[in-house]
């Protein structure tokens, strides 16, 4: 395969202005438009995986343990299996649809590719949803650690002022993801492989410190007619997959990288596969060793702190509060990682939509460090006002903001899914520089597990808010592309492709094709 490093961010073409297509009206970009949207290529597969890495470690150190309380230790295992292997099965469609349309959009671009503009906004808009959320969650476990840290060590507790934390991570990341070049992805490997040796160094004192329990795996009381591996039924193992969801939620935003990577048909497909085999170890490890030294009722279900920081109480278990503390601060660099991975996805996520005009236009400009710096800022403002609204209802708001996220991912995972099998039997002779092991059989196992984890989310009583809130937002972005945008979209690299049925190595627009 010819190598890309050389090439530039891929440039659309020309077209009538306007120019009608069913369900939407396309104009030509001013002259100078996508000059003020460039992204620069710097990346390789290192810098990938580094990202895909940094994206999800935070799910290690916080949220999975939640589902210990839906479905006790048991429960959960089968969700983590379930998980695993949707996740596979997902990675590899993705990969071959990445390779063959390179462009920043990623699941938008693949939904809009298959099922016209509805689908691209819905896809879209459900991503901007699970990367937006999940760094407000991202935000609000790294300050309840931050906070955890800072009192035991200096007593500095802003417990009543979580806003301030807030603000400042918000604020940083936004900064250094800014920054432009190779940076970001740089950062990304060196918080990516801290992270890995934190969880690493955790393992090895619990072993050694003989604090490790398998008894306690199984220590939550089973309600009546019920196991001790399944104290919740199976109904808990429907409860309990949004939740072994975390430990790999967001390695499949690497395809938004495709236009900072210098080969993104070879390298993104590698680079979630690699990604994905590290995060199964590193879940797994915390996954069986972290419930084995507190109790998985400890960090499930009694302590609502301890769900929250769970390998903080592990420390804690078997070291004193002090060198616990120390560990733990290191520990909030795994959280820190997820933050930068994950801030990168909704501002490259954003800007896609927003060049191609799904979003404001001005959402996608990118400035002389040729970054999306008024996307990040604007997914941050928003992220941040969400943050303080859940505040007030109380003890279930990580948890509620949790759940968002999870909805808008499985919602997403579903329709890049569907829209895998829609362009293999759409598009045969499409060009694809990598092709799925699994095929369609893959596509559609994925897509399934993903539908049972959205369903998960829907009947579970605890995450109703979560649900209304989707629905809220749902409706008013259909109304809105309804009436106003979709007569307002610009022939961005995504759309150019999706009109040419990728069946032309350079896309062209031809508004009257589908």
């Amino acid at each position: 395969m010819t190598s890309t490093s050389d090439r530039p961010a891929p440039t659309p073409g020309s077209a009538p202005t306007p120019a009608r297509k069913p369900g939407a009206t396309y104009s030509k970009a001013e002259d100078g438009y996508f000059d003020k949207r460039q992204l620069r290529r710097t990346t390789g597969f290192w810098g990938l995986w580094g990202i895909g890495v940094a994206a999800v470690i935070s799910g290690d150190f916080s949220g999975w343990s939640y589902g210990l309380g839906e479905g006790g230790w048991g429960g959960l295992l089968i969700g983590f299996g379930l998980i695993v292997v949707m996740y596979f099965g997902m990675l590899f469609s993705i990969g071959e649809m990445s390779a063959a349309m390179p462009h920043t959009g990623g699941a938008y671009s693949f939904a809009r590719a298959a099922m016209g503009p509805w689908g691209g906004f819905v896809t879209g808009l459900a991503e901007t949803i699970e990367y937006v959320f999940t760094t407000g969650v991202v935000v609000l476990f790294s300050a309840g650690y931050a906070n955890a840290v800072t009192d035991e060590l200096i007593g500095l507790d802003l417990s009543d002022h979580m806003w301030v934390w807030w603000l400042a991570l918000y604020a940083v990341f936004v900064a250094l993801n800014s920054i432009g070049g190779e940076a970001p992805f740089k950062i990304a490997i060196g918080v990516a492989i801290i992270s890995i040796g934190i969880l690493a160094l955790f393992a090895v004192l619990a072993l050694a410190n003989g604090a490790v329990d398998l008894g306690n795996l199984l220590d939550i009381e089973p309600e009546a007619g019920n196991s001790d591996f399944l104290p919740f039924g199976w109904e808990g193992v429907l409860y309990a997959l949004p939740f072994a969801m975390w430990f790999f939620l967001g390695i499949e935003e690497l395809p938004l990288a495709a236009e900072e990577a210098h080969d993104p048909e070879r390298d993104i497909p590698r680079a979630g596969f690699w990604g994905l085999v590290t995060l199964v170890v590193c879940g797994a490890v915390v996954f069986v060793l972290n419930p084995a030294v507190t109790g998985s009722a400890l960090i499930g279900l009694e302590t609502p702190g301890a769900a929250d920081e769970p390998l903080l109480a592990g420390f804690r278990a078997f070291l004193s509060d002090d060198w616990a503390a120390v560990l733990s601060l290191f520990a909030l660099i795994g959280l820190l990682a997820s933050l930068q991975g994950i801030m990168f996805a909704y501002g490259r996520n954003m800007y896609s939509l927003s060049r191609a005009g799904y979003y404001p236009r001005f959402l996608s400009l990118t400035g002389s460090r040729q970054t999306p710096w008024v996307a990040l800022v604007a997914g941050a403002v928003i992220g941040f006002a969400a943050l303080v609204i859940v505040d007030v209802v109380g003890d279930s708001a990580q948890a509620i903001v949790l759940n968002i996220a999870v909805w808008g991912a499985v919602l997403a995972y579903m329709l890049q899914m569907a829209s895998y099998v829609i362009l293999r039997s759409k598009y045969p002779t499409a060009k694809r520089p990598y092709l799925s092991p699994v095929g369609v059989p893959g596509a559609v196992v994925a897509g399934l597990i993903a539908a049972l984890t959205f369903v998960g989310v829907l009947l579970n009583p605890a995450y109703r808010d979560a649900v209304v809130a989707i629905a809220v937002i749902y409706a008013v972005g259909l109304l809105l592309f309804a009436f106003y945008i979709r007569h307002r979209l610009v022939l961005s690299p995504e759309e150019e492709y999706a009109m040419s049925g990728g069946l032309d190595s350079t896309p062209h627009a031809d508004p009257a094709d589908g």
